[in-house]
């Protein structure tokens, strides 16, 4: 029998975009100090959780939150964390770096909604990803079947690397791209709400199955004493 594997996703710490309400999917900027202490404070609470491989993905913010976490852990000296494109959040085409409440008003009214809060009401993730694709002026944003093929395949091979030996695995990425590997694995947790800066979501892997044990978690949080 196959040992229990514990894959922690953490969402990485504020960044300025994060701060100024920008749309951040490929763009990326530095944590704020703000969020460079949330993750220290997310940090000491998993300080005793031994992880056999750290992974996130291949942008700054998530690299420099793994990096601090792995720094407050017991167990993370000597623990090589490997970056993999496949865990990047949502590519928002053109309209990274614009106004977050700009944006979304805009996407809303291409698909036929009256503003952004009817957006967020009445469409799904797959909808409201495919049409930001299709109000993207230069359409490059990703819709939602390149975004999920491409996180499918990150997510995969981690599992794949870790199924017969099991163990903690931490895997440091974005709001957008933990949401939806949940989703898709557990239908019934909608993936419309706002994950936490920092926070912590496990999902376990056993004799086939996952299961969700702990989602948008920031109660280990321990700060400076």
């Amino acid at each position: 029998m196959n040992k229990p594997l514990s894959l922690y996703f953490v969402r990485h710490g504020q960044t300025y975009l994060n701060k100024y309400e920008k749309m951040q999917g490929w763009a990326d900027s530095p944590l704020t100090p703000e969020g460079t202490e949330i993750v220290k404070a997310s940090g000491r609470g998993l300080a005793d959780t031994e992880f056999v491989a750290a992974y996130s993905s291949d942008l700054h913010r998530t690299i420099a939150t793994a990096e601090l976490i792995l720094k407050e852990n017991k167990h993370g000296f000597g623990l090589t964390l490997e970056p993999r494109s496949e865990f990047r959040e949502t590519f928002f085409g053109s309209f990274e770096g614009d106004a977050s409440a700009m944006t979304w008003d805009r996407v809303a009214k291409k698909m036929g909604f009256a503003s952004k809060a009817e957006l967020y009401a009445k469409a799904n993730v797959r909808e409201t990803m495919n049409g930001t694709k299709v109000a993207d002026p230069t359409h490059d944003a990703e819709d939602f079947m390149t975004f999920w093929n491409r996180v499918e395949q990150g997510f995969l091979h981690v599992v794949n690397a870790h199924r017969e030996t099991g163990g903690n695995v931490l895997i440091v990425a974005h709001g957008n791209t933990i949401r939806n590997i949940v989703h898709e694995l557990e239908p019934s947790v909608k993936a419309d709400f706002v994950l936490d800066n920092a926070s912590v979501t496990v999902l376990t892997y056993e004799n086939g199955l996952f299961k969700i044990e702990r989602l948008n978690d920031t109660s280990h949080f321990i700060e400076n004493v």
